[in-house]
């Protein structure tokens, strides 16, 4: 049995630091160091020129303010202590408008004194919040692992774009799971958005972790997911907390030319091969997770060729429901007529800038969109055995 496994992360770009996928790039202290020279040259020209020296030059007392905002405290103590002394310097050498000049000098070191802790205070709070991202982004990677993912029946890639960026996870879940019966593919869409939604996401993800090594048949995995979303339900009743659904597709692929589906409520997948798009599974759409005790018919598994060289592509409703500013719906099944030629790692996020293009607005739901190509070495035909078995 093989663990699935991702592609390496791309390389830092220049300049910046990596942490936990976290880039921070470094302050544009260039641009400060040019601007309090720059102030000051002038400054000094032009209270020379007009004689009102005094004035002018308090105008740099702000310069540290403008530094705490973009720079370190040690580099917001250096350009306060450069105004300091560009200020207390004709404190010394003249003694017209000597009050004048004291009061100046001690707004510099003052002003100096507060930028630099206002320096200080920001990188701490920067500091905190990239904590506690990083954070987010380690628990990203454990419920929702990166993508492309590998196993030695297909390769899994795609986009994962939840509606609110700073969460990093939102309703729509997947993931891979290679077994002892061949690889398992969830992608799945909790109902409702926030918190509660992340929650269930999380239950319904560890569920189909532990039960896709344990149960030897899919409709058996879907039965595991089942029942973790109702234990969930049950939870959140306690709580006060509403009821909520997962729609769903499970996918079974070995290394037979065909390929298991069960979908639950969900958007089915489409398989593009030899320059046409087919819906797989329509029809045998089975009730959302959560809601089976609703319908009397069990959930039964559905088969279909999944031939070398062909990408099934799934999704969830943030692609499909996705408006124009007219109201329109993206029309998936045909813009996925146009894309049947190119490669699959490009499918998914050409789908994904066409339909940010088609909306010409913010995004409105989480959007997870996945390609699943057949490892080409793996396949074999079925035996007679097995093909009166499927049947």
């Amino acid at each position: 049995m093989s663990r699935p496994s991702r592609a390496a992360p791309a390389p830092a770009e220049d300049g910046a630091d990596q942490g936990d996928g976290i880039s921070i790039r470094t302050p544009p202290t260039r641009v400060v160091a040019l601007v309090t020279v720059a102030a000051t040259v002038v400054t000094v020209v032009l209270g020379a020129v007009t004689g009102t020296a005094v004035l002018l030059i308090g105008l740099l007392v702000f310069l540290p303010a403008f530094a705490s905002a973009l720079c370190t405290p040690r580099q917001t103590t250096l350009v306060s202590a450069w105004v300091s002394i560009v200020v207390i310097v004709p404190v010394a050498l003249s003694t017209e408008q000597l009050a004048d000049r004291v009061t100046l000098a001690l707004f510099a070191l003052g002003f100096g004194a507060l930028a630099v802790y206002g320096s200080w205070l920001r990188i701490t709070r920067e500091g905190t919040l990239v904590r506690l991202r990083s954070t987010a982004a380690a628990m990203q990677r454990q419920i929702l692992r990166p993508l492309p993912l590998l196993t030695d029946d297909v390769l899994v890639d795609g986009v994962y774009e939840p509606v609110q960026q700073d969460k990093l996870v939102g309703g729509d879940i997947y993931d891979v799971a290679a077994t002892p019966w061949g690889t398992r593919v969830l992608i799945g869409d909790v109902q409702g958005k926030g918190l509660p939604a992340i929650g269930m996401a999380i239950d319904v993800v560890g569920a189909f972790r532990e039960a896709a090594h344990r149960e030897p048949t899919v409709t058996a995995l879907v039965d595991s997911l089942e029942a973790a979303v109702v234990r969930h339900n049950g939870y959140a009743e306690q709580r006060g907390e509403p009821e909520r659904f997962v729609t769903a597709v499970v996918l079974g692929v070995d290394t037979g030319a065909e390929t298991q589906l069960v979908t639950c409520g969900h958007i089915p997948p489409y398989l593009l091969h030899d320059g046409t798009v087919t819906a797989v599974g329509a029809g045998t759409e089975h009730a959302p997770l959560g809601l089976a005790d609703l319908v009397d018919e069990p959930r039964t598994v559905s088969w279909f060729p999944f031939p070398a060289g062909a990408t099934l592509l799934l999704c969830t409703d943030g692609l499909t429901e996705a408006r124009s500013p007219a109201g329109a719906f993206y029309p998936l099944e045909t813009r996925l007529a146009g894309h049947v030629d190119i490669t699959a790692g490009r499918l998914t996020h050409a789908l994904v800038d066409d339909v940010h293009a088609f909306t010409e607005g913010p995004q409105q739901d989480d959007l997870a969109v996945l390609t699943v190509r057949r490892s080409p070495h793996r396949m074999r035909s079925p035996s007679v055995g097995e093909v009166s078995a499927a049947g």
